[in-house]
């Protein structure tokens, strides 16, 4: 009886823990991964770094052998440094969409 309470409890931890998306604080605001570029720039301003690229997208080829390049997608990377007492924020931009925060590693 135990152990099947123990694993019904350990089932409900692992399934109800939400994925955390980074976050982080601009000021009076905090900057999340669901905002959009522009509001990311209201809030926080113009970022210490910015790089960026573009990358070719594959797909299957409609014999269905091999891959055919479909277009092309630009990757930001956008760095906010936040002082000397936090780690500084990436901000990853595809094709114009905020697509994650994390700490610079």
């Amino acid at each position: 009886m135990n152990r099947l309470i123990l694993g019904a409890l350990a089932a409900v931890l692992i399934f109800s823990h939400p994925a955390s998306a980074e976050s982080f604080r601009c000021g009076p605001w905090i900057a999340s991964e669901d905002m959009t570029v522009d509001e990311l720039l209201q809030k926080c301003g113009e970022p210490a770094k910015r790089s960026s690229e573009t990358v070719d997208v594959y797909g299957p080829s409609v014999s269905g052998g091999g891959r055919v390049k479909r277009g092309t997608s630009t990757i930001e990377r956008w760095t906010y440094d936040r002082g000397t007492q936090a780690a500084p924020m990436v901000v990853t931009i595809v094709d114009g969409k905020i697509k994650s925060m994390e700490r610079e590693r």
